[in-house]
């Protein structure tokens, strides 16, 4: 049987998650790597979105992010991710809007010319603010769902300006995410892919150990 195909792109926070929950279920898929600037006809046929990442499953095209990340831990979760108080989703949702709203326009200040990207800065640390105080070691006691959702966004946060980052008073957050960008796992996730081409031999994810 051929496994699912995920579309994803390395640097991009939504396919990291993805990623993340397909390497923590053990669920194998043919990941194709896709160049932004240069996407794949049969890419472009499969997500009504056209964004990454993407999953097709012999059931259904799953076109979402999280609704992925849900979709590998239904199939398997070892590691308990779903096991997550509801409030989990909470904080998913608030990382997902204004948190990821602000996010980019600090981040893409010239894309939004209109807007003052130190104050949606600020609004950015409002959350982080948050979150550095529900942090202890994990978001709840044990990591779930919510952590691995949430943390690819700190990650693009916290590297638009790593030194002013470093210099904010949230010791919690900053070593959560200090931890989860040296950690096996996420080392596991990003290895480098060459863009995918049609004929191209599968590459399959998570690698076979």
């Amino acid at each position: 049987m051929q496994p699912p195909v995920l579309y994803s792109f390395r640097r991009c926070p939504y396919a990291m998650r993805a990623r993340l929950a397909l390497a923590s279920s053990g669920m194998q898929v043919e990941l194709r790597e896709v160049v932004l600037r240069d996407k794949p006809e049969a890419f472009l046929k499969l997500s009504p979105s056209a964004t990454v990442p993407c999953l097709a499953t012999p059931e259904a095209v799953i076109d979402e992010s999280l609704d992925i990340m849900i979709w590998a831990l239904r199939q398997s979760d070892p590691e308990g991710w779903l096991d997550m108080p509801d409030t989990g989703f909470e904080w998913i949702a608030r990382c997902d809007g204004p948190f990821k709203n602000a996010l980019d326009r600090t981040k893409y200040a010239t894309r939004y010319p209109d807007e003052d990207p130190d104050r949606h800065r600020a609004l950015a640390s409002d959350y982080l603010r948050d979150l550095d105080r529900q942090v202890e070691n994990w978001i709840f006691d044990k990591p779930t769902l919510a952590d691995f959702a949430i943390l690819p966004f700190v990650r693009q946060f916290a590297f638009i300006d790593k030194p002013w980052f470093d210099a904010q008073p949230w010791s919690q957050l900053q070593q959560w995410l200090e931890r989860f960008l040296s950690s096996p796992r996420f080392a596991q996730i990003m290895p480098k892919y060459t863009q995918w081409k049609p004929g191209d031999t599968p590459v399959l994810f998570p690698a076979s150990s």
